[in-house]
């Protein structure tokens, strides 16, 4: 009988391969569809993950940060993905559906700062996945890192296995285009 307890205690102390992985499944799920750009290929991506984690979950535990260790893993079966099959679409086919339900779907005063259900916010996600999208992988994990997730450059330099100017460049590369990005498009929307 003291063996089933001291079993148990220690079972209690160290957490399992997959109790930490689920508990970090939400904000996986969440990176994973910026970098995947759907929320199936993000399922894909994550469960990929898991298959090359669970392989060596030693590794993983051992992992003084376990997030980091996990986000490396989805960031590099999503890079494969692309790479595998380049051609297919992303986000951008969303294009159509967003100004269809921009104009009609809103009901009278929810443009006064009332809820809308979540659409507001939905449709900033759309719009941040869809921008993602348009950069590298490294560029897109690095904005993710740095400033969605609130680790510093050279965390986010750690985490990607890159050097820290090496990580500093790409940042400031992808936030140039994001920017240059919302510059074309309100450009564009100013002509309509």
């Amino acid at each position: 009988m003291a063996d089933a307890t001291s079993s148990s205690a220690s079972s209690a102390a160290s957490p399992t391969f997959d109790e930490v992985f689920c508990g970090l499944l939400p904000r996986l799920y969440r990176r994973a569809v910026m970098l995947a750009g759907s929320r199936q290929s993000a399922e894909d991506v994550v469960h990929e993950a898991y298959l090359k984690l669970a392989a060596r979950p030693q590794r993983f535990l051992a992992h003084p940060e376990p997030y980091a260790y996990a986000f490396t893993a989805v960031l590099n079966v999503a890079r494969d993905a692309y790479r595998k099959d380049r051609r297919q679409v992303l986000v951008d086919a969303m294009d159509g559906v967003e100004d269809a339900g921009a104009g009609g779907g809103a009901g009278p005063g929810v443009a006064g700062g009332g809820w809308d259900g979540g659409v507001e916010r939905r449709q900033a996600e759309i719009e941040a996945v869809r921008l993602l999208g348009k950069l590298s992988h490294r560029q897109a994990g690095i904005v993710i890192l740095v400033d969605l997730d609130g680790y510093t450059i050279d965390q986010a330099a750690k985490i990607m296995k890159v050097h820290r100017g090496t990580a500093a460049r790409h940042r400031a590369r992808a936030l140039d285009r994001l920017r240059a990005y919302l510059v074309e498009s309100e450009h564009g929307q100013a002509g309509r």
